[in-house]
């Protein structure tokens, strides 16, 4: 698997990052973009709100979870589900899995070759496999 994007894209990139993907380079998504792919990181949208609210720029909750949707469907990010309330955005959108802590709500990478899933089922009629997401939950021992 390629991935489109290899953080970290440097500032002066990101435009053009953006318009590769089919995405109009707003100051906004420019912005976000920003924070998203200056490293492999895995950021919740209110992380990266919490993020521009640091670096004094003014982008409306709207603004970042639609950017972030946007991005995720252009394949820019990779959206990450760890339970029915919890998004990550993962910046690495190579073929990996994760491990989640739920006592700590951090994401950690591991690659597929470590869970290898020989048989899949058959897709109902009418449709194929698009992918294949790995979460495994963990704990801190006590």
């Amino acid at each position: 698997d390629k991935s489109l994007v290899t953080p970290p894209v440097p500032r002066d990139d990101v435009a053009t990052v953006l318009l590769q993907a089919g995405v109009s380079p707003t100051p906004q998504r420019i912005e976000i973009a920003t924070i998203l792919l200056e490293r492999t990181q895995h950021l919740s949208a209110e992380q990266v709100l919490a993020k521009l609210s640091d670096a004094d720029t003014a982008v409306s909750k709207a603004t970042v979870y639609n950017t972030l949707g946007l991005f995720a469907e252009r394949g820019l990010v990779r959206e990450v589900r760890v339970d029915a309330t919890r998004v990550f955005y993962d910046s690495n959108t190579s073929r990996h899995y994760h491990f989640y802590n739920v006592d700590d709500g951090v994401l950690i990478d591991f690659p597929t070759a470590d869970a290898v899933i020989k048989e899949l089922p058959v897709p109902p009629a009418g449709t194929c496999t698009d992918s294949v997401d790995v979460v495994i939950r963990v704990r801190n021992q006590s």
